[in-house]
């Protein structure tokens, strides 16, 4: 066992490693791609200064995550191929499952990020797929992966929600559970919109689910959140301020669906909401500003929606929002930790 446990700091360092050398690598090829970022019009307008920075970087994140997490299961069953036993209790079949459809999810919406990523860098512009096409594939996608954790039984549709206890939702717990899972993967989007801002904060939630997966002694998505963490960390040594390469949809999305499924392969979608609160406020400020808009016919409550975008006009570095940020995702990755140890 305690050569499992080693095996998540190797997991870390190995996912870092590669997404940070592959950076090496796949970075002068996306400038040679002439494959930059396209600043949006309406952004602020000192981010027209990050046109031209390449984008799509999320393509070495995927590969750093990916292998790390097919190195760590190989590793598990070499660690004791003499005995059949003990590896099956060390990663049960459901652990698989469970580490598979994560992976499978998450890296269908990278595919489905690439393509839209490489529409707007061979036009130049910042419309990709249309809306109906990325929201048909995503659920697409998202329900896939419930059928598959649903066939195997590795799903249960009781919930522990504070202050309620376990609720058991029934039927109704995929229905909530797909467009939950479509809202965080697109709420991760959003939150990609400052140099590191996502990397940083999916860094800090990665490893309260490091912790928390761990108290729940599920390895298998143990195993996913080091892969998460240390291609995170390995992708931020790029992209934080001044970034030299974005992630794109490629890697947002991707992101997005590992965030979602680490909540729901321990059967903890509440925890999502909790440790992921910035995802959550992220996608809000947007629903918010763009609901009071129309009802006050121009009028806005932030300065600009997501709302690190507000903080920046406020006048905050995006070091600053990416500090801030992450901090208060540390917080409530504390109140998550908390909240399964009543469980």
């Amino acid at each position: 066992m305690k050569n499992i446990a080693n095996l998540g700091i190797i997991t870390i360092i190995t996912s870092f490693l590669i997404t940070y050398l592959l950076g090496f690598l796949i970075i002068p090829v996306l400038k040679k791609l002439k494959a930059g970022q396209t600043t949006k019009e309406i952004g602020p307008v000192w981010h027209k200064s990050k046109t031209g920075t390449p984008t799509m970087g999320g393509i070495f994140l995927i590969f750093g995550v990916g292998s790390s997490l097919i190195f760590s299961i190989i590793s598990i069953f070499l660690i004791n191929k003499n005995d059949v036993n003990i590896s099956s209790s060390i990663l049960s079949n459901s652990d698989l499952i469970r580490i598979f459809a994560s992976l499978f999810c998450a890296l269908s919406l990278g595919a489905l990020g690439f393509i839209d990523d490489f529409i707007k860098v061979i036009h130049k512009h910042n419309k990709g797929l249309s809306p109906m096409q990325k929201t048909t594939f995503q659920l697409t996608i998202v329900i896939l992966y419930f059928i598959t954790l649903s066939i195997n039984k590795c799903i249960s549709t009781s919930v522990n929600i504070p202050f309620f206890g376990q609720v058991d939702f029934g039927i109704f717990y995929y229905i909530i559970s797909v467009l939950g899972m479509y809202g965080i993967i697109n709420a991760v989007n959003l939150t990609d919109g400052l140099d590191g801002l996502v990397s940083s904060v999916t860094a800090v939630y990665a490893i309260a689910f490091i912790i928390i997966s761990n108290i729940l002694k599920n390895i298998g998505i143990n195993m996913v959140s080091c892969s998460l963490l240390g291609g995170c960390l390995g992708f931020l040594a790029w992209n934080f301020f001044p970034a030299k390469v974005f992630m794109g949809d490629t890697g947002s999305l991707f992101l997005g669906g590992l965030v979602a499924s680490l909540g729901f392969g321990i059967n903890e979608p509440v925890l999502i909401l909790i440790v992921g609160i910035i995802y959550v406020i992220e996608a809000m400020s947007v629903v918010i500003q763009v609901t009071y808009f129309k009802l006050t016919h121009g009028k806005r409550i932030f300065k600009m929606s997501p709302i690190h975008h507000h903080f920046e006009m406020s006048g905050y570095s995006e070091v600053k929002i990416l500090c801030l940020f992450s901090t208060i995702t540390a917080i409530f990755g504390l109140f998550g930790i908390l909240f399964v140890k009543t469980i």
